[in-house]
């Protein structure tokens, strides 16, 4: 289960739109990048290592899962900004936080040796190809996409909704892709980058139906007292003061 989400903002800041467009390779993706280099070539070895330790055990060693977790949370971060999809600088380091993205993968207590061996040996086959060129031809579109989004960042403020969303898909898709590929996931990724359920949104609780009134069993009535039983009654009351007098 993987959580992926970029906050949308309410409005954009024309000024940073033009800084990043113009200068975003100087002061965000270089610096980043040469430190990101390094932190891969060692997620690359534990990648290596996982695989066989994973072949003997069936477990991802929980400290390396979690070294691994927050390479991609860092990258996640630099993601937001180089697509326009988040204001504000992205933090350096593997425990940084960001205020508007979000990504975490549930730690998976057991995987199977036969699937990772497959994945090991023929993952590019039926993994890596079918994904590839679904994900190539929805890059394009993506980039049409970035393109229509920065003019109309640029003259509204705003990102419209629907590119934002179709931008959010192509990274959750990819990236499902790469967690699997890194044997961190024993679910064969969608072909689809809707959110997770349960994760992405919080359902509003559907309220108890109130009950119906006229489901409701009727109060039986009372017997009417009939005309016999009240004369009955008036007479026994009479009756005892008839008896004192023949006394």
């Amino acid at each position: 289960m993987m959580t992926y989400e970029i906050k949308r903002q309410e409005t954009y800041s024309r000024g940073e739109l033009l800084l990043r467009s113009f200068f975003g390779l100087f002061y965000i993706v270089l610096p980043h990048i040469f430190l990101l280099l390094f932190v891969g070539i060692a997620a690359g070895v534990l990648q290596f290592l996982a695989f066989w330790v994973i072949l003997f055990t069936g477990r991802y060693p929980q400290s390396w899962f979690e070294f691994q977790v927050k390479y991609m949370r860092w990258g996640v971060r630099l993601s937001a900004r180089i697509m326009n999809l988040s204001d504000g600088y992205p933090a350096f380091g593997l425990n940084a936080t960001d205020e508007h993205t979000t990504f975490d993968v549930e730690y998976p207590e057991t995987l199977s040796r036969s699937s990772i061996l497959l994945r090991g040996l023929f993952g590019w086959i039926y993994v890596l190809i079918p994904h590839g060129i679904v994900l190539g031809l929805l890059g394009y579109a993506v980039a049409i996409v970035q393109f229509i989004a920065w003019w109309a960042v640029l003259f509204t403020g705003r990102y419209p909704e629907s590119m934002f969303n179709f931008s959010m898909m192509y990274l959750r898709w990819s990236q499902r892709v790469s967690l699997y590929m890194a044997y961190m996931t024993p679910t064969y990724p969608p072909f689809s980058g809707a959110p997770d359920e349960g994760l992405a949104t919080n359902p509003t609780p559907t309220p108890a139906p109130e009950p119906d009134p006229a489901a409701d069993p009727e109060p039986t009535p009372e017997p009417d007292p009939g005309p016999d039983s009240t004369e009955e009654s008036s007479g026994t009351s009479e009756g005892f003061p008839d008896e004192e007098k023949r006394d």
